[in-house]
């Protein structure tokens, strides 16, 4: 070797001094330090528990123990770090399960699981790591196992809690759904049903003080007693429908008053009184055939006794001959019942005996209307409608009434008197052309007698050169006449007079 070459002749580079410098020191960091650091620390690298034997004998070891090899004791570490995360699992089950008071619902099973937990702890003092770990996981699946019935044990804790309820028993009622709220803090249900256990007493207490003032007969101050109760628990059905059924009570009996009102109104004869307080009894009881039928009787029964009323009315009228009125009280009995055969006969006669007394009042107030030949022909048609109906009364009920008798009386001298002429007397000038309607022209006279019948008569007079004149003059009906004057004396002036 020459000047730092090798005996081929190259040379050494100087890293390669380096690199056999530290692998010089990892071979004594293997021999001296690695043995050290296995025994103080598990893999990976976290410190060893203390393992360390009770000494039970002052005996000193032996020179000659066995010593544990460093791979052994890395097995070692791996076993009770494995034991160790098992036992970790178990204890963070055992604690929730705890805290859910497993031990009130559970006890046997959950004392198997614990008495693994501590088999396993046996079997870890005596380094047996693998059976310790086998026990603990034993325990642990125990204890998961518990955890799974965590949802059905809430489940049965909440219906023990509501049967608890249902049979008024507050005190295991409370204690189901405390429990249960323990295996589920947000557990709505349990809320609920907690809330509802602390009110139960009360409750209860309320509801008997309802149904004592019930019987007594104060359903409103029973009515406050049931509300109070279910204010305190909504969901109490007993509570729920004491309220409906009292309420209803209050119905019936303000209902049952009302309808006593009216009947005794309605024996009062107070009618319409009595209609007024059941048509209220309906809006008590909306529905109620027993006061819609007392509507109905009752506005019948007013009916019939309008429609008797209104008979007598109409049976008065008709013997007072007063035929208008009795038109109109036959109408008001139809509007109420336009079946009723009285009342559409007797209309009937009442509307034909109005028509005759209006055409005989007629002839009797305007006798001068008889002057026209057609009127005296119907006049005296209407008067022998009068004289027969006259006698069917005559016949039927031996009497006429003094209105028709009176009627027709005054009717007959009227007619009578119709035909009677009357001496007439017209003076004039001679030289007046006159003439009288209804009669004819007369031309001119100093003086003239007509006989004319009674009535209304116009006589006209014209001269040339003079305005005419126009003169009515009335006939008859006891009227007396003196001469009377047609004659023209008031000039024209001549229009085209020179």
């Amino acid at each position: 070797m020459q000047g730092g070459k090798t005996a081929n002749g190259d040379k050494v580079s100087g890293w390669v001094w380096v690199a056999l410098a530290v692998l010089m020191l990892l071979a004594l960091a293997v021999v001296f330090v690695l043995p050290r650091l296995v025994q103080e620390y598990e893999l990976p690298l976290v410190p060893r528990a203390d393992t360390t034997p009770v000494v039970t004998s002052s005996a000193p070891a032996t020179a000659n123990a066995p010593q544990i090899s460093p791979f052994d004791e890395a097995q070692r570490a791996r076993q009770r770090r494995e034991a160790q995360d098992a036992l970790a699992s178990l204890l963070e089950r055992q604690q929730a399960l705890d805290e859910m008071a497993v031990d009130q619902w559970a006890a046997e099973d959950y004392q198997a699981a614990i008495a693994d937990a501590r088999r396993g702890d046996e079997f870890y003092r005596n380094t047996e790591f693998i059976q310790a770990a086998l026990a603990y996981q034993e325990s642990d699946l125990a204890l998961s196992a518990l955890q799974q019935r965590v949802p059905e044990t809430l489940d049965r804790m909440i219906a023990a809690g509501q049967a608890a309820i249902a049979a008024d028993d507050s005190a295991l009622a409370l204690e189901r759904f405390e429990l249960a709220l323990q295996l589920d803090p947000d557990s709505e249900p349990a809320r609920r049903g907690l809330a509802r256990a602390q009110t139960l007493d009360q409750v209860a207490d309320l509801i008997a003080s309802g149904q004592a003032l019930q019987a007594q007969g104060d359903l409103q101050a029973a009515q406050q007693q049931f509300e109070q109760a279910a204010a305190l628990d909504r969901a109490h059905q007993q509570a729920a429908a004491l309220v409906a059924d009292n309420r209803q009570r209050i119905t019936d009996a303000n209902y049952t008053a009302v309808m006593s009102e009216g009947f005794a109104l309605l024996q009062q004869g107070q009618s319409d009184a009595a209609i007024a307080a059941f048509e209220r009894a309906l809006r008590i009881k909306p529905g109620s055939n027993e006061a819609s039928e007392a509507i109905a009787q009752t506005r019948e029964e007013i009916t019939l006794e309008r429609i008797a009323d209104l008979r007598e009315q109409a049976q008065a009228h008709e013997a007072a001959e007063a035929w208008e009125q009795a038109v109109a009280a036959y109408d008001a009995v139809l509007a109420l019942d336009g079946n009723l055969v009285f009342a559409l006969e007797g209309r009937d006669y009442s509307a034909r005996r109005l028509q005759l007394d209006r055409l005989l009042s007629v002839n009797i107030e305007q006798p001068m209307r008889l002057s026209d030949q057609a009127a005296y022909d119907e006049a005296r048609e209407v008067y022998q409608i009068g004289r027969d109906l006259e006698a069917d009364l005559l016949a039927e009920q031996g009497r006429v009434g003094e209105r028709l008798a009176e009627q027709l009386d005054t009717m007959e001298a009227l007619l009578a008197q119709m035909l009677v002429p009357v001496e007439v007397t017209l003076t004039s000038d001679n030289v007046t052309d006159v003439t009288v309607y209804q009669v004819g022209q007369l031309g001119t006279f100093a003086e003239t007698t007509l006989m004319l019948r009674p009535g209304r008569y116009v006589a006209v007079g014209t001269r040339p050169g003079y305005r005419d004149v126009r003169e009515e003059f009335v006939v008859g009906f006891g009227r007396e006449l003196d001469s009377i004057t047609i004659r023209c004396h008031e000039e024209v002036a001549a229009v085209n007079r020179p």
